[in-house]
C-alpha cells in the first residue's frame, strides 16, 4: 500500500477509536455529535437537509435520529407548510450538550497535535484541506 495511505488509513482509525471514546463519555455515539452540531448550527433541519450537510444518506440520518430520539436529544416533527417533511429539533438536553461536546473535540484536537510547532500546525491543516478537496473532486467525476 503506497506510504501515504498506509499511513492516512491507520491515524484515522485511531483518531475514530478515540472521539468514539470521547463521545461515548457524553452518552453518544460517534455521528451523533455531528447531527447535533447541524442542530446547532440550524435547528430545525429535516434529515435530508443533514445528510447534505454531512455528506451521509437521508437513511443514516433518519436511523440515528430515531435513536437520539428515543434517548430524549431531539424530537420529530411535521413541517408546516409541508406534511410530507418531517424536521428535527434540539430538545433542552441535546442543546445542553453543545458546549461539553465542543470541549471534549478540542481537548482531542490539542492532545493529538501537542508536539506539531504553529507551523506544522498551519502546514497539516493546508495539506489535509487540499487532499480532501482532491479527494472529492474525484469522487464527484465518478
Amino acid at each position: 500500500m503506497p506510504e501515504f495511505l498506509d499511513l492516512h488509513s491507520k491515524t484515522s482509525k485511531t483518531l475514530r477509536a478515540l472521539a468514539e471514546r470521547g463521545m461515548r463519555e457524553h452518552g453518544l455515539h460517534l455521528g451523533q455529535n455531528h447531527l447535533l452540531a447541524a442542530l446547532w448550527e440550524h435547528d430545525g433541519r429535516t434529515p435530508g437537509e443533514i445528510a447534505a450537510a454531512l455528506h451521509v444518506t437521508t437513511p443514516t440520518v433518519t436511523k440515528m435520529a430515531t435513536r437520539m430520539a428515543a434517548t430524549g436529544l431531539l424530537t420529530r416533527r411535521p413541517d408546516d407548510r409541508d406534511s410530507r417533511l418531517v424536521r428535527l429539533w434540539l430538545t433542552d438536553a441535546g442543546r445542553a450538550l453543545q458546549k461539553p461536546v465542543e470541549q471534549e473535540r478540542r481537548r482531542m484536537e490539542e492532545a493529538v497535535t501537542a508536539d506539531l510547532t504553529d507551523d506544522e500546525r498551519r502546514h497539516l491543516l493546508s495539506a489535509l484541506t487540499k487532499i480532501h478537496r482532491a479527494a472529492n473532486d474525484l469522487l464527484d467525476d465518478a
